[in-house]
């Protein structure tokens, strides 16, 4: 990635249209990888009604604004309406609010009869407690409970508390454990969350002129503070960090819209993580602010990956103690659904960008032309129905832009 942005860095404003047609391809194709890889995650996230809103939730929002802060917010809302759904927080203040609303509008009871009242006084309790009354019925007198009757509502309710360590059996070999007590991953975890608070304190104090984001010598350290927070945040996977990249970037007018895109399709077609696409933007931004290439290369590489690998090893430590505790799988379950959510609002992202040509060098919606749709379906139902492997069905993207080309060219 790091060659490749030194060869984009040296194109001219315009590219030959047969690139144009082969990269808007690629991207075209990856839309459809990215829309099953979406629709795979769901079938793992979605396990109640709570975590299937949630994967809607995560989705509806993540489309509807784009911001520095926004995602990450989206996924701590979805951790805590978990918490609060599993734990039942609100149930007793809903009844006791409908016991009060209801009250003025309830029928009076009806006085008991004195005469069939025995002494002890069990008529009234029996009236005032029916579900005392059908406690003391035979059992074959009894109405079915709501539970028995209504078996999936129960599983959701116990879903969590049914959840054990040994619902995820695995054999780790001894030469591939890390061993960390859980006072050392904690704190390793807090000091990485002090270093990130220092990042950006320091990230908002610096001077920084965004007109002129070149004649700006702190512009290497932004570059690096954007990258250690979308490192920090990104909770979902690769496709995840695409819209957060182009918003990290391209919005602060480091990386024109058309290199980012090139740069996008070129990735899809190589092994290897997303997050390497930061090696690309963090070059080009030192290229076009007349920085050393490699600086910006190095920086945006070490930004975007450190967070991960701390953290990873902290989290190891930890999960020891924390994989029993019913809160911290609650949690969990949220961050899931809402990291879930995010990758379709990824690929909401690139469809409105994905096309890219003469003329349309800021990107285009690939709906515009129903050509790239079919390129979209082609790799979504190629991977999944066909086992066609990623990079084959992104090469194969790329060769329907080129017969695009060369049917309108003709």
């Amino acid at each position: 990635m790091f060659a490749l942005s030194i060869g984009v860095s040296s194109i001219g404003d315009t590219l030959p249209l047969p690139a144009y047609a082969l990269l808007s391809g690629l991207n075209a194709a990856t839309v459809g990888l990215i829309s099953l890889a979406a629709v795979q995650l769901s079938e793992k996230a979605i396990t109640d009604k709570m975590t299937r809103s949630l994967v809607f939730f995560g989705a509806a929002v993540g489309m509807l604004y784009n911001a520095l802060w926004y995602f990450p917010v989206i996924i701590a809302v979805a951790g805590l309406t978990t918490v609060v759904h599993d734990y039942r927080w609100l149930q007793r203040p809903a009844r006791a609010l409908r016991k009060l609303v209801s009250r003025p509008f309830s029928p009076s009871p009806v006085p008991a009869d004195p005469e069939v009242q025995d002494g002890d006084g069990l008529q009234d309790r029996f009236l005032n407690s029916p579900g005392q009354e059908q406690a003391a019925l035979p059992p074959s007198n009894r109405a079915p409970s709501r539970a028995s009757s209504h078996p999936s509502n129960t599983a959701e309710v116990l879903a969590p508390e049914q959840l054990s360590e040994h619902d995820e059996p695995r054999v780790v070999p001894h030469e591939r454990t890390l061993s960390m007590s859980w006072k050392t991953a904690l704190v390793v975890i807090i000091s990485f969350f002090l270093s990130f608070t220092v990042v950006m304190i320091l990230r908002g104090v610096l001077p920084y002129d965004a007109a002129a984001p070149s004649q700006n010598s702190t512009l290497l350290y932004r570059l690096f503070s954007n990258m250690y927070l979308a490192g920090t945040i990104i909770f979902g996977g690769g496709p995840v960090v695409i819209p957060l990249l182009r918003e990290y970037v391209v919005a602060e007018g480091w990386v024109s819209p058309r290199d980012f895109l090139i740069g996008l399709a070129l990735i899809q077609s190589f092994p290897g993580p997303n997050f390497n696409f930061a090696v690309f933007l963090g070059s080009l931004t030192a290229i076009n602010s007349g920085f050393p290439a490699i600086s910006g290369a190095l920086i945006a590489y070490l930004g975007i990956f450190t967070p991960g690998m701390v953290i990873a090893h902290g989290c190891v430590g930890l999960w020891t103690v924390l994989r029993g505790a019913r809160i911290v799988k609650s949690v969990l379950r949220g961050f899931n659904a809402a990291a879930v959510g995010l990758i379709y609002t990824a690929v909401y992202r690139l469809l409105q960008i994905g096309w890219i040509g003469e003329g349309r060098e800021q990107g285009t919606s690939l709906t515009s032309d129903p050509w790239w749709v079919v390129v979209i379906a082609t790799s979504y139902v190629g991977s999944c129905w066909y086992g066609l492997n990623p990079p084959v069905a992104i090469l194969l993207g790329g060769v329907m832009g080129l017969v695009r080309y060369g049917i309108v060219s003709a």
